[in-house]
């Protein structure tokens, strides 16, 4: 009876960090109730765990779980925001909204109007000219602007922040002067920047510099230190990123990930029940149970297996030249030719004058987000990771070495 309840309590241990992992904000009464539910009950040793290995705070609350994640690289643009009916990317223009969204709330009482909110962002850019210098434009008899802000208010609401009372966000998208009422959560609103230092204190510097100072977490220049900031940074990028390459990683970390490997992955595999690949190139973790997955190759539909075939093109070059590079015109091409092959089977518009390049396009965007692609200005670099998806070309994964003691 005790193992069983321990294999129990292990696997929604498991859950509970691989939902985190995927959904860093979780509330009481979101899609993910039941899970929040195991957050909660195993909170003081998923605090703990995360605390120990990724550095990311685990705050935790009988209507809230956020987990303060910092992502490995601040730069990388692969994992937006998306509207949850659509799939659809936020735009530069949906994330100054939300920017502008969430300051409204801030300083609101306990409820607010669609219209107010509207009133309050407007407010906003005409207090500031340099969100016009900027390219960025809010207008609420257009209705892409309106969508737009419709699109911010479903994100807010999925996490919680806002609960509607009354109204309907489509009957704004018809018609401006439509309203609907919404209450405010404000443990949930003080939780969305996962910051380490607010950005307003930040002043004077580039924006590069900003985002990396937000973030800062100082730690001790002593051996532990340094250790403890490798163990970290690895850890992250391990958690974070589908694969993990060597030669994207600084002497240092290749020298630390080489002595502690086998202890880094197997705590990962005792608290997520992932498993991992580990090959000459990198390092991927497998997600068996499909829960953390949010970007997959194979999918369903004419984006799915068109990113498959390109996959299989890209990979079949490889083979042929470890150094290959792929120019974006002869892929636009080869796209063009399953379009025909395929268009059958396709959904309509992949016919339409430009439609090979919005194709080839997002194909693109896809390869990179799944570390299967490098995208240089002129052409597509095939990375190791991609040669799975060619047929008879797996090669052998490494043995595991010996445990090491964690330093």
């Amino acid at each position: 009876m005790d193992d069983k309840l321990g294999e129990l309590a292990l696997a929604e241990r498991q859950h509970a960090t691989r939902c985190l992992l995927q959904h860093p904000m979780l509330s009481a009464g979101g899609a993910f109730a039941e899970q929040f539910g195991l957050v909660r009950k195993h909170a003081e040793s998923l605090r703990e765990w995360f605390a120990h290995h990724a550095n990311w705070e685990l705050q935790v609350t009988s209507d809230l779980a956020r987990l303060r994640k910092t992502p490995p690289d601040s730069s990388d643009g692969t994992r937006p925001a998306r509207d949850s009916r659509t799939d659809a990317p936020f735009t530069r223009s949906r994330y100054v909204l939300l920017c502008l969204a969430l300051a409204t709330l801030e300083r609101s009482e306990r409820q607010i109007t669609l219209g107010r909110l509207a009133e309050e962002i407007q407010g906003f850019f005409k207090a500031d000219p340099e969100l016009e210098q900027a390219g960025m434009i809010f207008d609420l008899q257009s209705v892409d602007q309106r969508r737009n802000l419709v699109q911010i208010i479903r994100f807010l609401l999925e996490h919680g922040a806002l609960r509607r009372i009354q109204g309907e966000e489509d009957a704004f998208l018809k018609n401006e002067r439509s309203d609907a009422l919404y209450n405010i959560n404000r443990s949930v609103l003080s939780g969305m920047l996962a910051v380490r230092r607010g950005p307003s204190m930040i002043q004077n510097i580039a924006f590069r510099e900003r985002l990396a100072a937000i973030v800062e977490e100082p730690l001790p220049e002593t051996d532990d230190g340094r250790n403890r900031r490798l163990r970290v940074r690895l850890m992250r990028r391990l958690l974070d990123d589908p694969i993990l390459y060597y030669e994207d990683l600084e002497p240092d970390e290749r020298v630390y990930l080489d002595s502690q490997r086998v202890f880094i992955l197997r705590h990962i595999h005792a608290a997520t029940g992932m498993a991992s690949e580990v090959r000459k190139e990198g390092i991927a973790l497998l997600d068996q149970r499909g829960d953390m997955t949010d970007l997959g190759l194979p999918e369903e539909g004419t984006d799915g297996h068109l990113a498959l075939l390109v996959a299989e093109f890209l990979a079949n070059m490889l083979r042929r030249d470890e150094s290959a590079l792929c120019g974006v015109a002869v892929l636009r091409e080869h796209v063009a030719q399953l379009i025909e092959v395929h268009r059958k089977h396709w959904r309509k518009d992949v016919t339409e004058p430009g439609a090979d390049r919005l194709l080839m396009e997002s194909t693109i965007d896809r390869l990179v987000a799944l570390r299967l692609v490098r995208r240089t200005s002129e052409a597509i670099k095939p990375l190791p990771a991609i040669a799975r998806f060619a047929l008879g070309n797996l090669s052998k994964p490494e043995t595991a070495e010996e445990e090491s003691s964690p330093q």
